[in-house]
């Protein structure tokens, strides 16, 4: 480990401190560490907290992605996923289709991550009874369905209310929300980016609702985009909070804004340091939420091996399909096999274990 003398030397002394003595950071902790040059001594505060909580384990899940249609009607501005009905690319899954793609996946899932587009006329009828015929047909598998916007959109579309939808979702099997559509909970960010989306407080209001009726979610944050380091610190304080209040949170994803094919222009795009820094950082400030993914789909498979250093655990998956960030620019493959994500995690100097939905560990 880095001495102390060293973290004095770069600013990060009482920080140290604080994480030896699992104290929680503050904002002003968080803009010490964001101010902070030094790339390795964020990595290794960050390690302590990691291998304080996991140890030397890697965790990855056999999983399928499932993007059922890019026809939205939100219109984000750094989004290249979304069309609009009729337009060029634009598509949409039926049951069968969906089903097909699970069938013809290179190994069984363990779980089954479905995200889409909020198409303006698909019923949550539909996907009751997608989930109930996947459910007959996969019974082992985890279904982890729908950002919070998309529930919301659901709800609209039903006349009812969030908490009836995610009630009848869980009562055809669905189990777990993923973590999308949080991207930056800034009021006037969020009014830049996408905003038409729900609104900050409300993406946390159903995601404490998913609590309550015995989910488990994930949570984002997307950065690199237009948003100011506050509003990055803001964002994990507002999560660590809820997480507080509701619990349920189970992994948090740090996504990095994808420029290539988003028709949101910025200036200065991310660079490698900033994702580990954020990264890393992420590990530190929420102190409550267990798990930290590094998303190899977005960061690149070499990144994501690099991220396990600063704070990182958990390596994601087989994915199989993924459109919405390779619609964006992401170079990466649309699949890895376990002997790939094992061999990757070994060559990092980790243990790979390989995990259910819910970080239960597969023997």
């Amino acid at each position: 480990m880095i001495s102390k003398k060293y973290f004095d030397n770069v600013g990060l002394g009482s920080i140290l401190e604080k994480v030896l003595a699992g104290d929680r950071l503050s904002i002003e902790d968080g803009h010490t560490l964001y101010d902070c040059a030094d790339l390795t001594a964020l990595g290794a505060l960050a390690s302590i907290v990691r291998r304080r909580l996991h140890g030397n384990k890697t965790f990855y899940v056999l999983n399928r992605h499932i993007n059922y249609t890019n026809i939205c009607i939100n219109g984000c501005k750094f989004c290249a996923y979304a069309r609009e009905r009729g337009e060029e690319g634009s598509f949409q899954l039926s049951k069968e289709d969906i089903l097909e793609k699970l069938r013809s996946a290179p190994v069984t899932p363990r779980e089954i991550h479905v995200v889409g587009g909020c198409h303006p006329d698909i019923p949550l009828s539909f996907f009751e009874d997608t989930f109930t015929a996947i459910k007959k047909e996969f019974p082992q598998a985890t279904l982890k369905c729908f950002t919070a916007v998309e529930i919301a959109h659901l709800a609209k579309i039903d006349g009812i209310s969030t908490i009836e939808t995610l009630e009848r979702l869980r009562a055809v099997g669905v189990e777990m929300l993923p973590g999308g559509g949080a991207e930056i909970f800034d009021p006037e960010t969020r009014n830049k980016i996408c905003p038409k989306k729900i609104d900050g407080d409300s993406w946390l209001k159903i995601h404490g609702e998913a609590h309550s009726l015995g989910y488990t979610t994930n949570c984002t944050m997307l950065f690199g985009h237009v948003e100011t380091i506050e509003n990055r610190l803001d964002h994990l304080d507002q999560l660590r909070k809820q997480q507080d209040a509701t619990g349920g949170f189970n992994c948090f994803i740090p996504l990095p804004f994808l420029t290539e094919n988003s028709k949101l222009k910025i200036d200065n795009p991310l660079t490698g340091i900033d994702e580990l820094k954020t990264i890393a950082i992420s590990r530190l400030m929420l102190d409550n939420i267990p798990h930290i993914k590094a998303y190899w789909v977005m960061l690149t498979v070499k990144q994501a091996q690099v991220a396990l250093h600063y704070g990182a655990d958990d390596f994601d998956g087989t994915v199989v399909e993924e459109k919405i960030g390779h619609m964006a620019g992401a170079t990466s493959e649309q699949v890895l096999g376990r002997k790939e994500l094992e061999e990757m995690i070994i060559g990092c100097g980790f243990t790979p274990v390989e995990r259910d939905a819910a970080f239960n560990e597969i023997s």
